[in-house]
């Protein structure tokens, strides 16, 4: 049996009224892949934040290599050799990735001997553990996959044995989820402990030792995950049984409700992301749009809910135009019945600032049944988002809480059921299902096929293929701003990836 990195023991944790860990025993063996597993919101990444320094527990024994260990602040963690990358990266946006690296470690005030060290030990660490980077490239010209290379250097430059990884593929397209599995890899061969918290239980399957697994803040199952299925582990987490594959009938396509013919899309650097694509989406079918990040899906949303300007082309809504020429009113097209759940719900589709029961009506704030006279009916707003909080199983269930306390996934829930219960004509979703746990994906795609059969036309982005096979009537494929083949969902994940990489369409058939 391998000694132990880490070991929790009696770990307790509120916040308010909501006890976020409960008597939490967790031990971690040396040199191993650790996973944590749990719906959102049942205590994962406060477990881990605990660990790091970033909370206290309110109880509980924290022993570092066999040790007792105070852990008070995050510098404390490191000093005990854990590193922590964070769902959302901590890196200065216009910094190199050297000094982003150095940043807060510096030796001396002119930093030219730490710049100098970091230079030699970074080019070690990328040698040693195939975590390759420009380290004179600035930190927001690089794409997600390598902005995370810079957070894994940022703390094995610091001296990590421990390191925790909150949810790392959540940003990731499929070839970089996979270059970091074997980065992973590398770092346990070579001694280090990783811990990896993520919802994706084939990842769990893939590259885990053990995996651990919380309910409610509790620590309900540890497991070695060669003696585990992904069945057993969802309903585990979930506290039944969970359904991990899509149950639908045949569509019953109807008329086109959106319609678009020769659409140019460019970026704010002027570059063209969506270069003369042409579809439409029938009533009662669910159109899935795949490809790698980066290849003009996002734009594509934008341009289509009126939040980014067109070059040139048509939009058609219900045989109705449209406007491109200028950056169209999203508010309209509301009305006009076309819903947008978008990719970037933090930016984007929520206000974290604000109460559950105020984003809940956002951009539908001027809707009847939410006014009394010219003043906003609150008793109303926040009755209609309990009604919401208990349909679509939002947790916790308090519409008074602050969004930003809400985990992703119970974020990801609100914006789908203030956008699905304005019962729209057409919905367009991106990433429906990013950073949600098995039992929430089950709930969506559940939500997702009976709008298909109540008859409404829906548009899926999603860089999951699972996901996009699995709902999807029809499949797109994009590829560097075209649509390069159309598929049936029968389609295999080989040809699809195929699409995916550029390759010509009739080749990939072949």
């Amino acid at each position: 049996m391998a000694q132990a990195a880490i070991e929790l023991i009696g770990i307790n944790k509120s916040f308010g009224a909501v006890r976020a860990n409960r008597d939490i025993n967790l031990e971690i063996a040396r040199g191993t892949i650790h996973g944590i597993v749990g719906e959102n919101g049942a205590g994962k990444s406060t477990l881990m934040s605990i660990l790091y320094g970033f909370y206290q527990a309110d109880s509980g024994e924290i022993r570092v290599g066999g040790q007792q260990a105070s852990i008070k602040t995050p510098n404390d963690a490191i000093a005990l050799g854990i590193g922590m990358v964070h769902q959302h990266f901590m890196l200065v946006d216009n910094f190199t990735v050297l000094e982003n690296v150095i940043l807060g470690a510096e030796s001396d005030a002119l930093l030219k001997k730490s710049i100098a060290k970091a230079r030699s030990e970074l080019e070690r660490l990328e040698r040693e553990y195939g975590l390759e980077v420009d380290p004179d490239a600035i930190i927001e010209e690089l794409p997600v996959g390598l902005q995370q290379r810079v957070e894994i250097l940022k703390a094995l430059y610091r001296g990590a044995e421990i390191l925790i990884l909150d949810e790392p593929t959540g940003v990731l397209t499929p070839a970089e989820a996979d270059h970091l599995f074997r980065i992973l890899k590398q770092l346990k061969d070579q001694g280090k402990t990783v811990v990896l918290i993520t919802h994706k239980l084939r990842e769990i399957m893939a590259i885990t030792d053990t995996v651990s697994v919380m309910r409610q803040g509790t620590m309900v199952a540890t497991r070695e995950t060669r003696k585990t299925t992904v069945e057993e582990l969802a309903e585990l987490m979930v506290g039944r049984r969970v359904l991990l594959r899509v149950e639908k009938g045949e569509a019953e396509a109807g008329n086109v409700k959106l319609a678009v013919k020769n659409l140019t899309v460019k970026d704010t650097r002027g570059v063209t992301m969506v270069d003369d694509i042409s579809f439409d989406i029938r009533a009662g079918e669910i159109v899935g749009i795949a490809g790698v990040a980066g290849n003009g899906q996002s734009e594509l949303l934008e341009a289509i809910s009126g939040i980014r300007r067109a070059v040139s082309g048509s939009v058609m809504l219900d045989g109705k135009p449209i406007d491109l020429t200028g950056a169209a009113d999203p508010g309209e097209l509301r009305d006009r019945g076309l819903a947008h759940v978008p990719e970037d719900r933090h930016h984007v589709g929520l206000v974290l600032a604000f109460e559950e029961n105020e984003n809940s009506i956002l951009g539908y704030h001027d809707d009847p049944r939410y006014l009394k006279g010219p003043f906003l009916n609150i008793d109303a707003i926040r009755n209609d988002a309990k009604d919401k909080i208990a349909k679509y199983d939002i947790r916790p269930a308090d519409c008074r809480l602050k969004t930003a306390n809400f985990s992703g996934g119970n974020q990801q829930k609100i914006v789908l059921a203030r956008e699905m219960e304005q019962d729209p004509g057409v919905l367009i979703v991106g990433q429906p299902t990013r950073g949600v746990d098995v039992g929430a994906i089950e709930f969506i795609h559940k939500r997702l096929i009976a709008m298909r059969d109540q008859g409404k036309a829906v548009l899926v982005v999603s860089v999951e293929l699972d996901e996009i096979r699995s709902l999807s009537d029809r499949i797109l494929v994009m590829f560097s701003g075209r649509i390069v083949g159309e598929r049936g969902p029968e389609a295999t994940e080989g040809e699809l990836g195929l699409l995916m990489a550029g390759v010509d369409h009739q080749e990939a058939a072949l």
